[in-house]
Protein backbone atom coordinates (compact mmCIF):
# COMPACT_ATOMS: atom_id res chain seq x y z
CA UNK A 1 0.00 0.00 0.00
CA UNK A 2 1.19 3.65 -0.99
CA UNK A 3 0.74 7.53 0.29
CA UNK A 4 0.37 7.68 -3.73
CA UNK A 5 -3.16 5.99 -4.01
CA UNK A 6 -5.69 8.60 -4.60
CA UNK A 7 -7.36 8.11 -1.21
CA UNK A 8 -4.53 9.27 1.22
CA UNK A 9 -2.30 11.54 -1.51
CA UNK A 10 -2.98 14.78 -0.07
CA UNK A 11 -2.07 14.62 3.69
CA UNK A 12 -3.24 18.43 3.78
CA UNK A 13 -6.46 16.89 3.97
CA UNK A 14 -6.20 14.71 6.50
CA UNK A 15 -3.77 17.54 8.46
CA UNK A 16 -4.65 20.90 7.75
CA UNK A 17 -2.19 23.78 8.21
CA UNK A 18 -4.82 25.86 10.02
CA UNK A 19 -5.08 22.82 12.76
CA UNK A 20 -7.97 20.67 11.55
CA UNK A 21 -7.83 17.04 11.33
CA UNK A 22 -10.20 15.09 8.84
CA UNK A 23 -12.60 12.64 10.98
CA UNK A 24 -11.20 9.82 8.72
CA UNK A 25 -8.06 10.00 10.76
CA UNK A 26 -9.70 8.33 13.64
CA UNK A 27 -11.38 5.78 11.37
CA UNK A 28 -9.98 4.34 8.28
CA UNK A 29 -8.46 0.83 8.45
CA UNK A 30 -6.34 1.77 5.81
CA UNK A 31 -4.69 4.93 6.91
CA UNK A 32 -4.24 3.08 10.25
CA UNK A 33 -2.60 0.00 8.37
CA UNK A 34 -0.07 2.79 6.74
CA UNK A 35 0.05 4.24 10.48
CA UNK A 36 1.94 0.88 11.05
CA UNK A 37 3.96 0.67 8.97
CA UNK A 38 5.30 4.49 8.35
CA UNK A 39 4.99 5.31 12.03
CA UNK A 40 5.25 2.42 13.99
CA UNK A 41 7.65 0.40 12.34
CA UNK A 42 10.25 3.71 11.57
CA UNK A 43 10.55 5.28 14.57
CA UNK A 44 11.32 5.03 18.08
CA UNK A 45 8.74 3.18 20.09
CA UNK A 46 8.53 2.65 24.32
CA UNK A 47 8.64 -0.99 25.44
CA UNK A 48 10.02 -0.71 28.92
CA UNK A 49 11.20 0.17 31.71
CA UNK A 50 14.69 -1.73 32.96
CA UNK A 51 12.97 -2.26 36.48
CA UNK A 52 10.54 -4.30 34.62
CA UNK A 53 13.47 -6.49 34.02
CA UNK A 54 16.01 -6.20 36.43
CA UNK A 55 17.92 -9.27 36.36
CA UNK A 56 20.17 -11.19 34.14
CA UNK A 57 17.58 -13.69 32.38
CA UNK A 58 15.05 -11.34 33.10
CA UNK A 59 12.29 -10.76 30.68
CA UNK A 60 8.71 -8.97 29.86
CA UNK A 61 6.40 -9.09 27.07
CA UNK A 62 5.82 -5.80 25.04
CA UNK A 63 4.80 -4.60 21.32
CA UNK A 64 5.77 -2.26 18.56
CA UNK A 65 2.60 -1.53 16.85
CA UNK A 66 0.73 -4.43 15.98
CA UNK A 67 4.21 -6.41 16.70
CA UNK A 68 4.49 -9.08 19.95
CA UNK A 69 8.07 -8.70 21.13
CA UNK A 70 10.27 -10.26 23.83
CA UNK A 71 12.41 -7.64 26.25
CA UNK A 72 14.59 -9.47 27.91
CA UNK A 73 18.44 -9.39 29.43
CA UNK A 74 21.11 -11.67 28.73
CA UNK A 75 23.73 -13.24 30.64
CA UNK A 76 26.11 -10.11 30.35
CA UNK A 77 23.36 -7.66 31.17
CA UNK A 78 22.84 -6.79 27.59
CA UNK A 79 19.21 -5.72 26.50
CA UNK A 80 17.33 -7.59 23.63
CA UNK A 81 14.37 -6.92 22.27
CA UNK A 82 13.28 -9.26 19.60
CA UNK A 83 9.90 -10.62 17.45
CA UNK A 84 8.09 -12.94 19.73
CA UNK A 85 7.46 -15.47 16.97
CA UNK A 86 9.34 -18.54 15.71
CA UNK A 87 11.04 -18.51 12.57
CA UNK A 88 10.15 -21.84 12.13
CA UNK A 89 6.54 -22.20 11.87
CA UNK A 90 5.78 -18.63 13.28
CA UNK A 91 4.67 -19.13 16.83
CA UNK A 92 5.14 -17.18 19.94
CA UNK A 93 8.08 -18.54 21.86
CA UNK A 94 6.76 -17.19 25.07
CA UNK A 95 3.20 -16.64 26.36
CA UNK A 96 4.47 -15.34 30.13
CA UNK A 97 3.99 -11.97 30.61
CA UNK A 98 6.77 -11.27 32.41
CA UNK A 99 9.48 -13.48 34.27
CA UNK A 100 13.21 -15.22 34.12
CA UNK A 101 14.47 -18.12 31.52
CA UNK A 102 16.98 -18.63 30.67
CA UNK A 103 15.94 -19.73 26.78
CA UNK A 104 13.16 -19.93 24.85
CA UNK A 105 11.51 -22.66 23.02
CA UNK A 106 8.84 -23.28 20.64
CA UNK A 107 5.90 -25.30 22.02
CA UNK A 108 4.99 -26.72 18.19
CA UNK A 109 8.45 -27.89 17.38
CA UNK A 110 11.08 -27.55 20.02
CA UNK A 111 13.29 -24.73 18.31
CA UNK A 112 15.35 -23.63 21.45
CA UNK A 113 17.08 -19.93 21.42
CA UNK A 114 19.30 -17.85 23.82
CA UNK A 115 18.79 -14.56 25.48
CA UNK A 116 19.98 -13.06 22.38
CA UNK A 117 17.53 -14.38 19.78
CA UNK A 118 20.26 -16.59 18.56
CA UNK A 119 19.01 -20.36 17.07
CA UNK A 120 20.71 -22.71 19.35
CA UNK A 121 19.19 -26.37 18.88
CA UNK A 122 16.24 -27.61 16.80
CA UNK A 123 15.38 -31.57 16.86
CA UNK A 124 16.47 -33.47 13.63
CA UNK A 125 18.68 -30.79 11.83
CA UNK A 126 19.53 -33.28 9.48
CA UNK A 127 16.40 -33.47 7.46
CA UNK A 128 17.36 -29.45 6.31
CA UNK A 129 20.44 -30.42 4.66
CA UNK A 130 24.03 -29.38 5.28
CA UNK A 131 23.38 -25.60 3.87
CA UNK A 132 21.37 -24.73 6.81
CA UNK A 133 22.54 -22.07 8.48
CA UNK A 134 21.75 -21.83 12.47
CA UNK A 135 22.67 -17.97 12.35
CA UNK A 136 20.68 -17.07 9.63
CA UNK A 137 17.37 -18.23 11.58
CA UNK A 138 17.58 -16.38 15.12
CA UNK A 139 14.42 -14.45 16.66
CA UNK A 140 14.49 -11.13 14.52
CA UNK A 141 16.09 -8.68 16.81
CA UNK A 142 15.15 -4.73 16.43
CA UNK A 143 17.29 -1.90 17.44
CA UNK A 144 17.59 -1.11 21.03
CA UNK A 145 18.68 1.89 22.94
CA UNK A 146 17.62 2.88 26.54
CA UNK A 147 17.83 6.49 28.14
CA UNK A 148 17.53 6.35 31.64
CA UNK A 149 15.86 3.40 32.33
CA UNK A 150 13.36 4.03 29.54
CA UNK A 151 14.10 1.34 26.37
CA UNK A 152 12.70 1.92 22.75
CA UNK A 153 12.98 -0.27 20.23
CA UNK A 154 12.46 0.21 16.59
CA UNK A 155 12.61 -1.50 13.29
CA UNK A 156 14.31 0.78 11.19
CA UNK A 157 18.36 0.19 11.21
CA UNK A 158 19.03 3.85 9.59
CA UNK A 159 17.29 5.87 12.47
CA UNK A 160 19.12 8.45 14.24
CA UNK A 161 20.33 7.82 17.74
CA UNK A 162 17.85 7.62 20.44
CA UNK A 163 19.22 10.50 21.89
CA UNK A 164 19.23 12.54 19.10
CA UNK A 165 14.94 11.28 18.35
CA UNK A 166 14.32 12.53 21.83
CA UNK A 167 16.49 15.69 21.97
CA UNK A 168 18.02 17.29 24.72
CA UNK A 169 15.08 19.57 25.85
CA UNK A 170 13.05 15.84 26.35
CA UNK A 171 16.13 14.32 27.64
CA UNK A 172 16.44 16.94 30.14
CA UNK A 173 12.89 16.64 31.23
CA UNK A 174 13.39 12.73 31.54
CA UNK A 175 15.80 13.38 33.73
CA UNK A 176 13.65 15.92 35.98
CA UNK A 177 11.04 13.09 36.13
CA UNK A 178 12.92 10.77 37.54
CA UNK A 179 13.49 12.89 40.47
CA UNK A 180 10.37 11.06 41.49
CA UNK A 181 12.72 8.68 43.00
CA UNK A 182 13.49 11.08 46.25
CA UNK A 183 17.26 10.23 46.06
CA UNK A 184 16.51 5.91 44.81
CA UNK A 185 16.37 5.09 41.59
CA UNK A 186 12.48 5.03 39.47
CA UNK A 187 10.87 1.72 39.48
CA UNK A 188 7.71 0.41 38.68
CA UNK A 189 5.87 -0.46 40.90
CA UNK A 190 3.20 -2.46 39.34
CA UNK A 191 0.55 -1.95 36.46
CA UNK A 192 -3.58 -2.05 35.11
CA UNK A 193 -3.99 -1.75 31.61
CA UNK A 194 -7.22 -1.65 29.63
CA UNK A 195 -8.76 -1.02 26.28
CA UNK A 196 -10.86 1.56 25.14
CA UNK A 197 -12.37 1.26 21.43
CA UNK A 198 -10.91 4.31 20.37
CA UNK A 199 -8.41 5.27 17.73
CA UNK A 200 -4.54 5.43 19.37
CA UNK A 201 -4.52 9.25 18.39
CA UNK A 202 -7.31 10.16 20.29
CA UNK A 203 -5.70 9.11 23.79
CA UNK A 204 -2.45 10.38 22.07
CA UNK A 205 -3.99 13.71 22.21
CA UNK A 206 -4.76 13.53 25.88
CA UNK A 207 -1.65 13.97 28.19
CA UNK A 208 -0.45 17.45 27.18
CA UNK A 209 -4.45 18.83 27.45
CA UNK A 210 -4.98 20.77 30.14
CA UNK A 211 -8.71 22.23 28.78
CA UNK A 212 -10.20 19.38 29.50
CA UNK A 213 -9.13 18.55 33.15
CA UNK A 214 -11.81 21.08 35.19
CA UNK A 215 -14.57 19.63 32.75
CA UNK A 216 -13.88 15.91 32.79
CA UNK A 217 -11.84 15.62 36.29
CA UNK A 218 -14.43 17.42 38.50
CA UNK A 219 -14.99 14.79 40.21
CA UNK A 220 -11.58 14.26 41.14
CA UNK A 221 -11.34 17.79 42.28
CA UNK A 222 -14.22 17.74 44.24
CA UNK A 223 -12.46 14.79 46.16
CA UNK A 224 -9.04 16.68 47.20
CA UNK A 225 -8.69 18.53 50.80
CA UNK A 226 -8.37 22.79 50.00
CA UNK A 227 -4.88 23.05 49.81
CA UNK A 228 -4.16 20.15 47.26
CA UNK A 229 -7.30 21.54 45.09
CA UNK A 230 -5.94 24.69 44.62
CA UNK A 231 -2.59 23.38 43.71
CA UNK A 232 -4.73 21.51 40.60
CA UNK A 233 -6.45 25.08 39.50
CA UNK A 234 -3.73 25.36 36.53
CA UNK A 235 -6.21 26.57 34.45
CA UNK A 236 -7.30 29.84 36.72
CA UNK A 237 -3.92 30.92 38.06
CA UNK A 238 -2.02 30.72 34.32
CA UNK A 239 1.23 30.27 35.25
CA UNK A 240 1.90 26.87 33.56
CA UNK A 241 2.38 26.52 29.22
CA UNK A 242 2.47 23.47 26.69
CA UNK A 243 5.29 23.86 24.47
CA UNK A 244 6.45 21.73 20.85
CA UNK A 245 9.64 20.09 21.82
CA UNK A 246 10.15 18.62 18.74
CA UNK A 247 9.54 15.34 16.99
CA UNK A 248 6.40 15.04 18.15
CA UNK A 249 7.28 15.00 21.57
CA UNK A 250 5.58 17.96 23.72
CA UNK A 251 5.22 18.92 27.37
CA UNK A 252 2.54 20.65 29.77
CA UNK A 253 3.40 22.13 32.90
CA UNK A 254 0.34 22.62 34.99
CA UNK A 255 2.36 23.30 38.43
CA UNK A 256 5.75 24.98 36.92
CA UNK A 257 7.13 25.33 40.76
CA UNK A 258 7.52 21.37 40.57
CA UNK A 259 9.20 21.18 37.40
CA UNK A 260 12.47 20.23 39.12
CA UNK A 261 11.82 18.74 42.64
CA UNK A 262 14.71 19.89 44.23
CA UNK A 263 14.07 23.20 43.39
CA UNK A 264 13.15 25.44 47.33
CA UNK A 265 13.25 22.34 49.44
CA UNK A 266 12.83 24.17 52.50
CA UNK A 267 9.43 25.26 51.40
CA UNK A 268 7.03 24.00 54.39
CA UNK A 269 5.49 20.27 53.83
CA UNK A 270 2.33 20.61 52.57
CA UNK A 271 -0.27 19.48 55.36
CA UNK A 272 -1.44 16.33 53.48
CA UNK A 273 2.22 14.92 53.95
CA UNK A 274 2.88 15.82 57.66
CA UNK A 275 1.88 12.61 58.93
CA UNK A 276 4.13 10.70 56.17
CA UNK A 277 7.20 13.31 56.92
CA UNK A 278 6.58 12.57 60.55
CA UNK A 279 7.07 8.67 59.60
CA UNK A 280 10.28 8.99 57.92
CA UNK A 281 11.63 11.41 61.00
CA UNK A 282 10.39 8.45 63.12
CA UNK A 283 12.25 5.61 60.69
CA UNK A 284 15.42 7.96 61.29
CA UNK A 285 15.87 9.76 57.68
CA UNK A 286 17.62 13.32 58.63
CA UNK A 287 15.37 16.23 57.80
CA UNK A 288 17.19 17.27 54.27
CA UNK A 289 15.60 13.48 53.23
CA UNK A 290 12.31 13.89 54.55
CA UNK A 291 12.03 16.97 52.70
CA UNK A 292 13.32 15.14 49.37
CA UNK A 293 11.29 12.14 49.77
CA UNK A 294 8.42 14.08 50.38
CA UNK A 295 8.65 16.28 47.49
CA UNK A 296 9.22 13.21 45.46
CA UNK A 297 6.00 11.00 46.92
CA UNK A 298 4.00 14.13 45.31
CA UNK A 299 5.07 13.83 41.68
CA UNK A 300 6.36 15.79 39.27
CA UNK A 301 4.14 19.59 38.04
CA UNK A 302 4.31 18.82 34.40
CA UNK A 303 3.02 16.05 31.84
CA UNK A 304 5.46 14.56 29.43
CA UNK A 305 4.27 13.11 25.72
CA UNK A 306 6.65 11.38 23.65
CA UNK A 307 5.49 10.88 20.20
CA UNK A 308 4.27 7.99 19.40
CA UNK A 309 3.51 5.65 22.28
CA UNK A 310 4.30 6.71 25.71
CA UNK A 311 3.70 9.97 28.47
CA UNK A 312 5.09 10.74 31.98
CA UNK A 313 2.14 11.94 33.95
CA UNK A 314 2.70 12.94 37.85
CA UNK A 315 3.48 9.43 39.40
CA UNK A 316 3.24 7.38 36.55
CA UNK A 317 3.98 5.81 32.74
CA UNK A 318 0.71 5.95 30.30
CA UNK A 319 1.99 3.44 27.35
CA UNK A 320 -0.51 3.03 24.55
CA UNK A 321 -0.59 -0.03 22.29
CA UNK A 322 -2.72 0.35 18.95
CA UNK A 323 -4.97 -2.71 18.43
CA UNK A 324 -6.92 -1.70 15.23
CA UNK A 325 -8.37 1.22 13.42
CA UNK A 326 -11.33 1.82 16.54
CA UNK A 327 -9.17 -0.01 19.55
CA UNK A 328 -6.19 0.55 21.80
CA UNK A 329 -4.64 -1.03 24.78
CA UNK A 330 -3.77 1.54 27.60
CA UNK A 331 -0.72 0.19 30.54
CA UNK A 332 -0.59 3.21 33.53
CA UNK A 333 2.62 2.04 35.13
CA UNK A 334 1.86 3.01 39.18
CA UNK A 335 6.11 4.30 39.73
CA UNK A 336 8.24 4.15 43.12
CA UNK A 337 11.24 4.51 45.03
CA UNK A 338 13.27 1.14 44.62
CA UNK A 339 15.12 0.56 48.11
CA UNK A 340 12.69 3.62 49.42
CA UNK A 341 10.91 4.05 52.16
CA UNK A 342 7.75 1.70 52.56
CA UNK A 343 5.35 4.49 53.66
CA UNK A 344 6.78 6.86 50.91
CA UNK A 345 6.05 4.14 47.91
CA UNK A 346 2.72 3.35 50.01
CA UNK A 347 1.99 6.57 49.58
CA UNK A 348 2.72 6.82 45.73
CA UNK A 349 -0.21 3.88 45.02
CA UNK A 350 -2.30 5.22 46.97
CA UNK A 351 -2.09 8.72 45.51
CA UNK A 352 -1.89 6.84 41.81
CA UNK A 353 -5.09 4.44 42.87
CA UNK A 354 -7.44 7.87 43.36
CA UNK A 355 -6.40 9.69 40.15
CA UNK A 356 -5.36 6.34 37.60
CA UNK A 357 -5.62 3.44 39.13
CA UNK A 358 -8.56 1.31 37.96
CA UNK A 359 -10.92 2.38 40.13
CA UNK A 360 -9.78 5.65 40.61
CA UNK A 361 -11.17 9.04 39.21
CA UNK A 362 -8.83 9.77 36.14
CA UNK A 363 -9.22 6.58 34.18
CA UNK A 364 -12.88 5.89 33.76
CA UNK A 365 -13.18 9.28 33.41
CA UNK A 366 -10.70 9.67 30.57
CA UNK A 367 -12.09 6.42 28.98
CA UNK A 368 -15.09 7.52 28.71
CA UNK A 369 -14.65 10.82 26.78
CA UNK A 370 -12.03 8.62 25.22
CA UNK A 371 -14.84 6.28 23.96
CA UNK A 372 -17.49 8.89 22.99
CA UNK A 373 -14.82 11.16 21.07
CA UNK A 374 -15.03 7.79 18.81
CA UNK A 375 -18.10 7.12 18.97
CA UNK A 376 -18.67 10.78 17.49
CA UNK A 377 -17.10 10.63 14.52
CA UNK A 378 -19.83 8.08 13.20
CA UNK A 379 -21.80 11.37 12.51
CA UNK A 380 -20.78 14.39 9.98
CA UNK A 381 -17.97 12.55 8.57
CA UNK A 382 -17.42 15.84 6.65
CA UNK A 383 -16.76 18.07 9.82
CA UNK A 384 -13.22 18.64 11.36
CA UNK A 385 -11.76 18.00 14.27
CA UNK A 386 -10.46 21.19 15.95
CA UNK A 387 -7.14 21.41 17.23
CA UNK A 388 -6.30 25.02 16.67
CA UNK A 389 -6.97 26.26 20.47
CA UNK A 390 -4.24 28.78 21.27
CA UNK A 391 -2.65 29.17 18.01
CA UNK A 392 -3.50 32.87 18.57
CA UNK A 393 -0.88 33.66 21.18
CA UNK A 394 2.00 31.26 20.59
CA UNK A 395 5.22 32.37 21.32
CA UNK A 396 8.47 30.62 20.21
CA UNK A 397 9.71 28.16 22.32
CA UNK A 398 13.35 26.89 22.91
CA UNK A 399 12.56 23.74 19.58
CA UNK A 400 9.17 25.15 19.28
CA UNK A 401 6.36 27.50 19.79
CA UNK A 402 4.82 27.43 23.45
CA UNK A 403 1.71 28.17 24.26
CA UNK A 404 -0.93 28.97 27.18
CA UNK A 405 -1.71 26.17 29.52
CA UNK A 406 -5.14 25.11 28.06
CA UNK A 407 -3.33 25.55 24.14
CA UNK A 408 -3.75 22.62 21.77
CA UNK A 409 -0.18 23.19 20.83
CA UNK A 410 0.97 19.79 22.27
CA UNK A 411 -1.22 18.09 19.80
CA UNK A 412 -0.07 19.62 16.74
CA UNK A 413 3.09 18.98 17.72
CA UNK A 414 2.22 15.38 17.42
CA UNK A 415 0.69 15.95 14.22
CA UNK A 416 3.21 17.67 12.48
CA UNK A 417 5.36 14.45 13.57
CA UNK A 418 2.52 12.72 12.33
CA UNK A 419 2.25 14.10 8.65
CA UNK A 420 6.60 14.28 8.09
CA UNK A 421 6.66 10.45 8.78
CA UNK A 422 3.43 9.86 6.73
CA UNK A 423 5.14 11.71 4.16
CA UNK A 424 8.60 9.49 3.68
Amino acid sequence: MSLDMPKFSDLDALYSSDAKVATQMYEDPDLFKLEMDKIFRKTWVFVAHDSEFPDKGSFKLSTVGLEPVIVVRDRKGAIHVMVNRCRHRAATVCEVKKGKTSSFQCPYHGWGYGLDGSLRALPYPEQYGDDFNKDQHGLQRLRTESYNGMVFATFNEDIEPLVDFLGSEVCRYIDLFMKQGGGFPVTVLGEHQFTVPMNWKVQLENTTDAYHFPVVHKSFLQSLDGETNEIFQFLETGKGFVEDLGNGHSVMAMIPELIDLDDNLDAPIPERFTELAQELRDEGYPEDQVKKIVRAVGGAGFNLNLFPNVSFSLAFFRVLTPISVEQTDIRHMALGMEGGPAAANQMRLRLHEHFQGPMGFGSPDDAEVWERVQRGTKGGEDLPILVNRGLVDETPGTLGPRGHISAETGMRAAYKMWKRMMSQ
